[in-house]
C-alpha cells in the first residue's frame, strides 16, 4: 500500500502477555505483528514497554528480580537480531517496546531498541524509572534523549513514565522530533490513564503526534507484569486540522489488537504557524526555557 510523502501510517500493538515456555512462541508473535503491519503500509510499529518480560513465564519458578535480570540478558542479543531481521525483511521502522538490559557501566537500564528498515539499530533508555523499577529491579535512569533520524523524519522515544515529564519531550521536539512513541506497561487504569492525559497535554505543547502501546492482560509466575491494563491510541495535536478529539486511533481496552493511523506532517508544519494556538511560537523564552545539560 503506498500512501502520499506527507503521511506517515503509524501502527500500535497492543499486546497481551501470555505464557511463553520457549523463546520462539514469543518472538514468533512479534514477527507476525510486524509482517501484518507491514503488509498494511505502515512505516512504524511500536510494541509496548516490558513487552520482553514475558520470556521469564516458562521458568520453573518466579525469578528473583536479581535473577530475572540476569536471564532477561540472556536474550537481549537474540532480540536485536530479530528487530534487525524482521526490519529489513519487511522494510519498516520498528520500536522494540522495552527491554531491561545491562549497559556498558554495569548498570540495568530499561532500553528500547529501535531497528530502521534499513537494518540499523538504535536504543534509547528511559530517563526517569518509576518508584517500583528502582526499587525492585534496581533501574537506572540514561542519561540522554536525542531524536532518531529515519527516513521518515526525526522521531522520539519516551517509555513510560518519561511521558509525564514535559522537559523531555520539548527537549526532543526542539531537536527537531514531531513524531513520538511511547511503549507503556501500566498495572491500573489510574496508571494508564496518567500516561494517556501526559500524553495528550504533549500533543499540544509541542504540537506533535504521540503513539502510545501498552500492555494488557496477566501472566503467572513473572514478577511486574502480574495485571496489567491498557488503552493504546494515537494522539493528535488538538485543533481543527486533526482528530476532532485530538485521538486519529485508540484500540479497545485491555484487548490485544493492532490500530493503525494515517499522520499528516504537513498538518503539523501549518498548524505551528496557522493554528488556533501556536504553542512552539508563543512561548517565552526571556521568562522560561528548558536547559538540557549535555546539549550544546
Amino acid at each position: 500500500m503506498r500512501h502520499e510523502a506527507s503521511i506517515v501510517r503509524v501502527a500500535s500493538v497492543q499486546l497481551a502477555a501470555q505464557f511463553t515456555p520457549e523463546p520462539q512462541a514469543f518472538f514468533g508473535r512479534v514477527a507476525h505483528y510486524v509482517r501484518v503491519a507491514a503488509e498494511y503500509g505502515s512505516d512504524f510499529v511500536c510494541f509496548p514497554e516490558h513487552f520482553t518480560l514475558q520470556l521469564l513465564s516458562g521458568e520453573a519458578s518466579m525469578l528473583t528480580p536479581e535473577d530475572a535480570a540476569g536471564k532477561l540478558g540472556e536474550y537481549t542479543p537474540l532480540l536485536k537480531e530479530h528487530l534487525r531481521k524482521l526490519a529489513r525483511q519487511h522494510a519498516i521502522n520498528i520500536i522494540g517496546g522495552s527491554h531491561i538490559a545491562l549497559s556498558d557501566g554495569g548498570h540495568l537500564h530499561n532500553l528500547c531498541f529501535v531497528a530502521l528498515r534499513d537494518g540499523t539499530l538504535h536504543a534509547r533508555a528511559k530517563l526517569h524509572p518509576t518508584p517500583d523499577e528502582k526499587a525492585v529491579w534496581n533501574i537506572r535512569g540514561g542519561d540522554a534523549a536525542e531524536p532518531i533520524e529515519t527516513d521518515r523524519g526525526a522521531i522520539g522515544v519516551m517509555i513510560c513514565y518519561d511521558s509525564e515529564f514535559p522537559e523531555m519531550a520539548r527537549h526532543l521536539t526542539d531537536a527537531g522530533a514531531q513524531l513520538f512513541f511511547v511503549p507503556y506497561c501500566t498495572d491500573t487504569r489510574h496508571g494508564h490513564l496518567r500516561v494517556r492525559y501526559c500524553c495528550h497535554a504533549r500533543t499540544v505543547e509541542n504540537q506533535c503526534y504521540v503513539v502510545t502501546s501498552g500492555m494488557v492482560g496477566n501472566v503467572q509466575n513473572v514478577a511486574n507484569i502480574d495485571i496489567n491494563h491498557a488503552q493504546s491510541a494515537i494522539l493528535t495535536p488538538s485543533d481543527h486540522a486533526f482528530a476532532r478529539d485530538g485521538i486519529a486511533q485508540q484500540a479497545v481496552e485491555n484487548v490485544e489488537q493492532l490500530i493503525f493511523a494515517d499522520l499528516d506532517m504537513d498538518a503539523l508544519d501549518e498548524a505551528r504557524i496557522t493554528g488556533s494556538v501556536r504553542n512552539l511560537h508563543d512561548r517565552r523564552p526571556e521568562l522560561y526555557r528548558v536547559n538540557w545539560q549535555n546539549s550544546e
